[in-house]
């Protein structure tokens, strides 16, 4: 027989459950995410970002890419972009939905990240290595 001691007994008592996050919060830090990521995109290209601008994050709830970008900047950076600001990475599933949003003429790429990390990219291969030998 196994016998357990006192502090087994108050190490289970003393663990809380976490407490999930609002819908409110997840939506404030994926719009976080989205402004950053055309603040960047926008860096990069020179075209100006924000409401009715070349370079426009989605609005939430909208389908479709999550960074609306003008032919004129397409042209320039053409990729469909996702944003993904989540604890539990689904990668495949993003994928998925990247590749079901992608428009005409681009390559799909998800920006993501967690909380208190560093922004991460991912793109398909091919397109990484185009990108790499300089055909994008």
């Amino acid at each position: 027989m196994i016998k357990r001691t006192k502090n087994v007994k108050k190490n289970k008592k003393k663990r809380k459950k976490k407490k999930s996050i609002t819908i409110a919060s997840r939506k404030s830090k994926a719009r976080k995410l989205q402004k950053w990521t055309a603040e960047e995109i926008s860096k990069v290209t020179g075209f100006d970002w924000g409401k009715d601008c070349p370079i426009e994050p989605r609005p939430m709830g909208q389908s479709g890419v999550d960074i609306r970008l003008e032919k004129s900047v397409l042209e320039v950076f053409p990729y469909s972009v996702e944003c993904k600001a989540q604890e539990n990475w689904s990668v495949h599933q993003w994928v998925k939905q990247a590749r079901i949003n992608k428009m005409d003429g681009t390559d799909w790429l998800i920006v993501a990240r967690r909380s208190r990390r560093k922004e991460v990219v991912i793109m398909d291969a091919e397109a990484f290595f185009k990108l790499f030998k300089g055909e994008i």
